[in-house]
Formats: structure tokens, sequence, C-alpha cells
């Protein structure tokens, strides 16, 4: 799947999330306003977010109310239910999950 210059910007900076954590995965949202944020999976004792969670979650805190779009690096078959439910509250429904490789299975 080919992508736009900006979809695959939050592909490259989730791909750059989860190297540089070595998290299972990396994700990235665009919100309404072109800003964008990037996470990796948050696995503490008191505190576990899948990526995309985390990511939406910086975003909430920077003060979006809607998201554009949302891409999810990871070498899972698919995204939880978890991942699914937070994306589709700010308006995406389908994030875009890619490989390690950067490469797009599926929106």
């Amino acid at each position: 799947m080919e992508l736009d210059a900006e979809d695959g910007k939050l592909v490259t900076l989730a791909r750059a999330a989860r190297a540089r954590t070595g998290a299972a995965e990396g994700a990235a949202v665009r919100d309404d306003m072109g800003r964008t944020y990037a996470a990796a999976t948050v696995a503490l004792p008191s505190l576990s977010l899948t990526a995309l969670q985390a990511a939406v979650a910086a975003a909430v805190s920077s003060g979006a109310q809607r998201l554009e779009a949302a891409a999810v690096v990871t070498e899972a078959a698919a995204l939880d239910d978890g991942s699914r439910s937070v994306a589709s509250d700010l308006g995406v429904d389908r994030p875009y999950v890619a490989g390690p490789d950067g490469e797009v299975r599926r929106s």
C-alpha cells in the first residue's frame, strides 16, 4: 500500500519510536492541526499502555481533540481492542499497521 507523504511520515515516526526504545510497538498520530506525536509501548509494573494509547495520550495532553491519522509499527498480526478503541475515540477508525520494515500491511 502506498501512502501519501504525510501518512508515510507517521510510519517513519512510529518506526523510530519503536527502534529508539526497543519496545514491541511504536505509534504515531497526527491531529487535526497537523501536529504529530510518537510513542512506544509502555510496560511498567504500575502502568501498561500500547504504543497507540501512549501516542493518543500525548496528543490529548497537548490539547488535541481530533486525529486525522494514526500508524502503528508492530510484529503483531493485528491491533488489540484497546488500540483500535482509543484511535476511534478521536476519529480514526482504521489506523495504518506496518511491520518493522515499514511496509504497511493494512489500514
